[in-house]
């Protein structure tokens, strides 16, 4: 048995719809800006940049459907997405043979402390400390792909307080999820219990204390998440 000076932290792991057992998350990867309302919205534009991704940590994917409301901000802002699921990896993957990869898909939300993560853009800065902060990820059960398919088109949305605020479908991804896989492993090695938040749809805006959040993914369980 191997001897640690201090204990390990527990293993992440989420929910599998259907199963006793759970996904064990290695990494998160996001990738920003992938729908082009979205960008625009941001103030960029979608026709001339290429996909860019930035991580999060695995134990900020949280399922309890309780997301606390961050220190240091008083802006925090809900980006639904969906998020994929990989059983195995690799480098240099091909686009066609990217979906070989993928376990399932789950709903999820990368909310977004945007005051802080706008003053890190200002300087030139990584985003982490507006991204990557505690329970900052609010997801959903994964479902296999087995049940599921691969989702290619669908409606995207996302409720507060029973007011739509995004809506969207996955088929305005400007980088597919083959595609997605396929450029995140030239550049690292992808493996299983990987995770990738697909980009959100245009309407992004804040939350509140106290605010009820439906986020939706066709064909999957909604997430629900409270704000306290």
């Amino acid at each position: 048995m191997t001897d640690y000076a201090i204990d390990p932290p527990k293993p992440v792991a989420l929910p599998i719809e259907g199963q006793a057992a759970k996904f064990p998350v290695r990494r998160v990867y996001c990738i920003g800006r992938n729908y082009a309302a979205h960008a625009v919205e941001m103030g960029h534009d979608p026709d001339k940049e290429p996909p860019f991704f930035f991580q999060k940590n695995p134990d900020n994917l949280d399922p309890s459907g309780d997301f606390p409301y961050p220190t240091q901000s008083s802006d925090v802002h809900h980006e639904v997405e969906m998020a994929v699921a990989l059983k195995s990896g690799g480098t240099d993957i091909a686009v066609e043979d990217a979906l070989d990869h993928v376990y399932g898909y789950a709903v999820s939300i990368d909310m977004t402390r945007r005051d802080l993560q706008g003053e890190q853009k200002k300087m030139g800065r990584p985003w982490e400390i507006g991204k990557a902060f505690e329970r900052s990820a609010p997801i959903g059960p994964i479902y296999s792909a087995e049940s599921t398919g691969h989702p290619s088109e669908g409606r995207v949305e996302l409720k507060v307080n029973g007011e739509v605020r995004q809506e969207g479908d996955l088929n305005q991804m400007i980088w597919k999820v083959p595609e997605m896989i396929s450029y995140l492993s030239k550049f690292f090695e992808l493996a299983p219990g990987d995770v990738i938040l697909s980009g959100t749809p245009a309407g992004v805006g804040p939350v509140k204390k106290g605010d009820e959040i439906v986020a939706h993914v066709e064909g999957l369980a909604d997430l629900n998440v409270r704000v306290t």
